[in-house]
Order: C-alpha cells, then sequence, then structure tokens
C-alpha cells in the first residue's frame, strides 16, 4: 500500500460497527448512509420502523449489514434493547451517533413545562444516557468514537426556541466532559453542530411560513441552508482514525453562522 493509499485509508470504516439514532430521516439517514459507503455495518434507530425498513436496503445495497433497531431514546429500556442486539449480532460497538432530536416553539415567557420537559427528555437526557451506555462498551473494548449531534442553538440564541437551546447547550458539554473522562482509556466523544439544514421537518417550516427561508440565507454567510448530506464528511472524519487525536471538540457545520457572531 502507498503512503497516499494509507493516508486515504485513515477515513476507512472498513469492519466497524455503527449506531445511528434518528436515523429515520434527515441528518440521521445521510449520516447512516454515508458510514455505510465508508465501510460500516450500521444500526438505524427511530421510533418510526416503516422508514427505518427502507433506509435499511439501501445500506445492505453497499455491501454492508444492517440492523433495524426501532428506538425512542428518551426511554432507558429501549436504549438497553439496541445495545443488547448491536452486540449480538455484530460483537463491538465502535461509532456511535448521537442524532435523534426534538424541538417546540414557544415563546420564552409562555414555554409549557411539559414540552420543556419532553425536550430535555430526547436531546439531553436521550445523549446522556446512549453515551453512557455505550462508552461503557467502549470502555471495556478499549476503543470508540461517540458523536454527539449538537446545533448552533448551543451557542447562539434562536428566538422560541429556549429549551432547545438550553438541550444543546448541555450536550456539548457532555461531549467535553465526557471526553476528558475517557481520553485516556482509548474512547473519544466529540460533536458535530449544524445551522439550518434542509430535512423534510425543515423543508415543510419553509413551505408554509412566508419570509423563513429568505430570514435564514439572509443571515447565513454562504447565503443558503446546508444539505444533509453536508453533514457526512464531518462524521466520517470524527468516526475514523484520521481523527485519532481529537477529542472533546464541537465542529460547527453552518456556513459560517457562528463565525458571524450577534
Amino acid at each position: 500500500m502507498s503512503k497516499e493509499e494509507k493516508r486515504m485509508d485513515l477515513f476507512s470504516l472498513k469492519g466497524k460497527t455503527s449506531i445511528v439514532t434518528g436515523a429515520g430521516r434527515g441528518i440521521g439517514r445521510s449520516i447512516a448512509l454515508g458510514l455505510a459507503e465508508a465501510g460500516s455495518n450500521v444500526v438505524i434507530c427511530s421510533r418510526t420502523t416503516s422508514e427505518l425498513e427502507e433506509l435499511a436496503k439501501e445500506i445492505e445495497a453497499k455491501g454492508v449489514d444492517a440492523l433495524v433497531a426501532p428506538c425512542d431514546v428518551s426511554k432507558d429500556g429501549d436504549i438497553d434493547r439496541v445495545i443488547h442486539g448491536t452486540l449480538e449480532k455484530f460483537n463491538t460497538i465502535d461509532v456511535l451517533i448521537n442524532n435523534a432530536g426534538v424541538t417546540k416553539k414557544h415563546s420564552a415567557e409562555d414555554y409549557p413545562a411539559e414540552d420543556w420537559n419532553q425536550i430535555i427528555s430526547v436531546n439531553l437526557t436521550g445523549v446522556f444516557q446512549f453515551a453512557q451506555k455505550v462508552g461503557r462498551v467502549m470502555l471495556e473494548q478499549g476503543s470508540g468514537s461517540i458523536i454527539n449531534v449538537s446545533s448552533i442553538a448551543s451557542q447562539t440564541a434562536l428566538k422560541k426556541s429556549i429549551a432547545y437551546a438550553a438541550s444543546k447547550g448541555g450536550v456539548n458539554m457532555l461531549t467535553k466532559n465526557f471526553a476528558a473522562e475517557w481520553a485516556d482509556q482509548g474512547v473519544r466523544v466529540n460533536g458535530i453542530a449544524p445551522a439550518y439544514i434542509e430535512t423534510p421537518l425543515v423543508l415543510a417550516v419553509k413551505n408554509h411560513r412566508e419570509g423563513f427561508a429568505e430570514d435564514i440565507v439572509n443571515r447565513t454567510p454562504m447565503r443558503r441552508m446546508g444539505q444533509p448530506d453536508e453533514l457526512v464528511g464531518a462524521a466520517i472524519f470524527l468516526a475514523s482514525n484520521a481523527s485519532s487525536y481529537v477529542t472533546g471538540e464541537t465542529i460547527y457545520v453552518d456556513g459560517g453562522w457562528t463565525a458571524l457572531g450577534l
């Protein structure tokens, strides 16, 4: 193998096993397919089984194995079942993409406690529990990469999104703390923080809220929204040996949003 081939091999995930939460659509779906293209077997998690079954066919067409694992990340027992099923089929867990998330919009003074609790349960507690439980497996293996999907809302305020912003700020600190504790034991923990990505959810808002897309585009230095596939490169980098000396970092995939500041 030439020196150039060895360098490119740094990005290979051949023979690895990855778990992707929120994999049914949008960012999670794109990342799951990207990991498969890099050679990883993929365990795909979501609450909507029909979406997972269709995705599994696409993953397997790339020459790797897929495992459909219905899961609500706010339920401790569901996380345990995913981990048990993954180990039973593949024996190891090499990569975790903590992507599942929800949001609801209300003004700060009227934000319902019920919605706050749901968002924190999924976006923050779910990330903590999945990372903690998978981290135990990785610590026993002596290797692994956990990638938590955050948001620009972790750094800049988004109106009517106080619960979402708080949850994503918390995700950034989970990333740093897990990384610091496990850095000397072979387990790396990093994050990816996107800006507005044209997922099915964002597209629905774009198509029904006048001025929404224009406001986002005008605020973004690249003058466009991102596409789900534009998260794949960062995910493969952080999942693979190409980032072997990177831990505790969050990469902002945001078209320059956070660089622009307020």
